[in-house]
């Protein structure tokens, strides 16, 4: 398999291949029937021939039994869906505009390359390198321990604009985890207003307050489930409530191309079932006039518009609006992101709004 892939999927010469097989830690010399079939006339064609028609599933490189929630979403479109998610993801930054601005950013990071995102003004990305190349780490530059940036992809922090204008607002980040989102919602914020980060899991915090240190982030307020009252005074208070609920992560399999090969139908069902839990939670703190933002990082229908659909027939009061990235919206009105249609890792967010 290995032989396979440094030939024909990386194009590496037989002569390469073999040189780099007996190096003092490679996995020892090439025999002779191993260099006589990379070295044979027609062995890519015959590789090419046998895979002459493949099912949806087989091209697009994800489970068979995701091939209906596949083309629910994407119709014909869902195997150049699946070969997106499986090709190399570059590195996303998000400018942090508490200490920086994307000038400085640029500068400080020209050695390596960094591009401008596209409907992203705080955005720069480093492309994905040559898997054989060795790339420096954006966290090795002295921007990095400064505040400057966070590594955060394009995707994320256009689920954060999503929230709007909350400059000097209450906000709750409800599933906070490592909080990339709090940063970014802090920094959109001004640091004016107040921000809450609260996740079931307080370990998944535990990296969040010295990062908002870094950041420069002043009006940030944790609470944990081990308090007695978490959320005491927050009760329908809340200007926005962010919810980025767990899910099953297939937006994110350019990153961790495992966990399509893990994941299964019943761990589907049990995170529709966290979802609908979640929001629930979550909008009780929404006050009248509020909004509330429910994002995934997951492609499926199951998880993003059948949650919202479900959430919206048991609540009154809430409603549907549109997200703020028209080019990427869906005839609902909520964000939809690909890797082919939009670069960045997959992504859905919605935005809902309580009335008076």
């Amino acid at each position: 398999m290995v032989l396979g892939v440094l030939a024909f999927a990386w194009d590496w010469s037989h002569e390469r291949i073999a040189a780099a097989f007996a190096e003092d830690h490679g996995p020892g010399s090439l025999d002779d029937g191993e260099l006589a079939a990379l070295k044979m006339e027609g062995t890519r064609t015959a590789i090419a021939a046998s895979c002459v028609g493949p099912s949806p599933a087989v091209a697009g490189d994800y489970p068979d039994w995701l091939d209906a929630p596949m083309a629910r979403v994407f119709g014909d479109r869902r195997a150049e869906e699946g070969a997106a998610l499986a090709q190399r993801a570059p590195v996303d930054l998000r400018v942090n505009t508490l200490k920086s601005d994307r000038a400085m950013v640029l500068e400080a990071l020209e050695p390596i390359g960094p591009e401008i995102v596209d409907n992203l003004p705080n955005a720069i990305r480093l492309p994905a390198p040559d898997p054989a190349i060795r790339a420096q780490a954006p966290e090795t530059f002295p921007a990095f321990p400064l505040g400057w940036f966070e590594i955060q992809d394009a995707g994320s922090q256009m689920a954060a604009v999503c929230a709007g204008e909350i400059v000097g607002k209450q906000v709750l980040d409800f599933c906070a985890g490592g909080g990339g989102k709090t940063l970014a919602l802090a920094a959109l914020m001004q640091n004016s207003g107040r921000i809450f980060a609260y996740d079931n899991d307080a370990r998944r915090m535990k990296d969040l307050i010295p990062r908002a240190e870094r950041a420069g982030v002043t009006i940030l307020e944790v609470r944990v489930p081990m308090e007695r009252e978490p959320f005491r005074g927050m009760e329908g208070a809340m200007d926005l409530v962010f919810v980025d609920a767990p899910c099953t992560g297939t937006g994110t399999w350019r990153r961790n191309p495992d966990a399509k090969w893990r994941l299964s139908p019943q761990q589907l069902e049990r995170r529709m079932v966290e979802q609908d839990g979640v929001l629930d939670q979550a909008a009780i703190f929404v006050k009248p006039g509020g909004r509330m933002v429910y994002a995934t990082c997951s492609l499926l229908a199951e998880e993003n518009e059948d949650r919202v659909a479900a959430f919206l027939a048991r609540t009154p009061g809430f409603s549907v609006r549109s997200v703020p990235f028209p080019q990427f919206a869906t005839s609902d009105g909520y964000l939809r992101l690909t890797p082919l249609s939009a670069g960045t890792d997959g992504f859905f967010a919605a935005l809902l709004v309580k009335a008076e």
